[in-house]
């Protein structure tokens, strides 16, 4: 069910990929989707046992929760940067949900660790997709 979420990610991300003109956004999303179809191919070498679970390092983030807090837009034709990636915060939070309730219906072991850290990883993406967001969104002037 993981490497099919992770599929269905790179295909979400190549179909926004395709929809935008924006080159800056393009990379972003781009480079989100390389990241996707690096977590099936973890998840598929796990699954055949070329991986331990300490393969994954857990590693800080900083959970802005933009998401938690700002409705989710429609992806349409024209879409601006800052929607993009506001729904690329949405999807990775929701993937990091489900990762967690996945690790959360194993009992402490090797899988449990491997989805956490999965998790945790899905939590990166979305700290810097809230990121981006933020300083797109809220962009510096020259006045401060």
């Amino acid at each position: 069910m993981a490497i099919q979420r992770e599929e269905a990610a790179y295909d979400f991300y190549m179909d926004i990929y395709q929809q935008v003109d924006d080159a800056s956004v393009k990379d972003t999303v781009e480079f989100i989707a390389g990241e996707e179809k690096k977590h099936k191919a973890f998840l598929v070498n796990y699954r055949e046992g070329q991986y331990g679970a300490d393969a994954l390092r857990m590693a800080a983030t900083i959970d802005y929760k933009i998401a938690e807090y700002l409705e989710e837009p429609g992806i349409e034709e024209n879409i601006s940067r800052q929607d993009v990636y506001l729904i690329a915060s949405h999807r990775e939070r929701r993937s990091h949900q489900f990762y967690t309730e996945l690790a959360n219906l194993h009992a402490e072991g090797d899988t449990k660790m491997m989805l956490l850290n999965m998790a945790n990883e899905e939590l990166k993406h979305k700290e810097k997709m809230e990121y981006l967001y933020a300083n797109t969104a809220f962009a510096q002037t020259s006045g401060g």
